[in-house]
């Protein structure tokens, strides 16, 4: 079902829609699950793209996200700032105000951000900053400015999120490792998941989060991730199954660092549009005991997002 965007905005040529009619999961989820990664694009009428972004999505409302919840069976939400909506956080924090304190958010800021307006946002649930460094999605921040910010967050009880693609890993390294905050990599720093599992690739991201303790990842997005698709072989029921055996290492190896989420809208797909309810569905292959799935889909996101709760 196609959703055009609303006001002056032209949806980028090829934007796949999300998927409308996702499947009541197979799994259920354990009691307070958090989707630790979604997000809200717009409605472009109410809030503007950013006039620098490097996409024009459809519109992706927050009463959306909520029904998705709800359908989903995930009692929280943890909603990171769009790249198309650059540093106006206006979106995400009307998402975040209205879920009644059931939504967090993690927000793009600039180094001209005022302490009073970071107050703000955390008074508007927001606890973490991102920051992107993937080229095709954002024009280069100096290092210098995103590190003050990270030291201007750290005492609110912050963390960073970085999303980069795993081969530039080598060259942020040396940035990553000064970050003085909780560190959270979104998707596992994209692997390349046509590569050996104990090659040098991943190896490396391994490293990264075995040698420091503050590294957390999230294991999600295996639609973005897989070269097998969303198609399942013959007699098999899991679809994205070439990504399973990272994802599940992650989850074994740091089992109190790691967070899941369904990435809802899912921007800047190119092959498909996965269904949210089969995503839910890939989360027992990868956490495989319920002790497992409760920290990554409750006792994790809680902590960082909810401290005062747990």
């Amino acid at each position: 079902m196609s959703k055009p965007t609303t006001g002056d905005f032209t949806k980028t040529a090829g934007w796949m829609d999300w998927y409308a009619g996702p499947a009541q999961p197979r799994f259920v989820l354990p009691a307070g699950a958090v989707d630790a990664h979604c997000h809200v694009f717009g409605p472009g009428a109410e809030f503007p793209y950013a006039s620098e972004r490097k996409y024009t999505p459809c519109d992706a409302s927050k009463a959306q996200l909520f029904a998705l919840r709800d359908h989903l069976g995930f009692d929280r939400n943890v909603i990171v700032q769009a790249t198309c909506h650059g540093a106006d956080n206006r979106a995400m924090v009307d998402a975040c105000v209205a879920s009644g304190g059931r939504a967090r958010g993690v927000a793009t800021v600039k180094r001209s951000i005022s302490d009073a307006e970071l107050q703000a946002l955390h008074a508007a649930g927001v606890r973490g900053v991102r920051f992107n460094f993937v080229k095709r999605l954002v024009d280069f921040t100096p290092k210098d400015e995103l590190l003050e910010i990270a030291h201007r967050i750290k005492p609110m009880g912050w963390h960073v999120v970085i999303y980069f693609e795993a081969v530039d890993l080598p060259e942020l390294w040396d940035f990553f490792t000064t970050l003085p905050t909780t560190v959270v990599v979104d998707h596992m720093g994209r692997p390349d998941v046509s590569k050996p599992l104990d090659g040098p690739e991943f190896e490396l991201f391994v490293k990264f989060m075995r040698e420091h303790s503050n590294v957390w990842s999230k294991v999600s997005c295996p639609e973005r991730l897989s070269v097998t698709g969303p198609k399942a072989l013959q007699g098999e029921a899991l679809a994205y199954r070439d990504v399973v055996p990272f994802a599940r290492r992650i989850v074994e190896n740091f089992p109190d660092r790691v967070l899941w989420g369904t990435d809802w809208p899912h921007p800047n797909l190119k092959d498909h549009m996965p269904d949210d309810g089969l995503l839910v569905d890939f989360i027992p292959h990868i956490a495989v005991t319920p002790e497992l799935q409760q920290k990554l889909l409750v006792t994790n996101p809680m902590r960082l997002y909810w401290p005062e709760s747990c």
